[in-house]
């Protein structure tokens, strides 16, 4: 599973690098909002998985629906002229923080009940 993971980083990074991928400066809210939904579905994605609770098709119709809603959200906004776009972020952003801290506060359960089982 993690040498999957690293491949696919390690794949993207490289044709990321090696190929000239350019887009209009219009589309760069929309590329924000969605590298912004991906984060928080990886990183929910983490805490699932370190909780025992992961499963592979919550997660891929989450990163999708979540990547549609914040692009949405965007593009509506821009047609509207509202900057619909701070929802995502809010939204996002928040879980994003939230996973953290439960993903650090599970960490340091593991390790002193690690510590104090020696």
């Amino acid at each position: 599973m993690i040498f999957a993971i690293i491949a696919g980083l390690a794949a993207g990074l490289t044709i990321g690098f090696v190929f000239d991928v350019s887009y209009p400066t219009e589309y760069s809210f929309y590329i924000a909002m969605a590298l912004l939904a991906a984060i928080d579905s990886l990183i929910g994605a983490a805490r699932s998985h370190i909780e025992g609770k992961y499963n592979g098709l919550i997660f891929a119709t989450g990163f999708i629906c979540n990547a549609a809603l914040a692009g949405l959200l965007t593009f509506l906004g821009d047609k509207l002229g509202i900057p619909l776009y701070y929802a995502a972020i809010f939204v996002f952003g928040g879980r994003l923080f939230n996973n953290l801290a439960v993903i650090r506060r599970l960490a340091l359960d593991k390790y002193l009940t690690k510590k104090n089982k020696i």
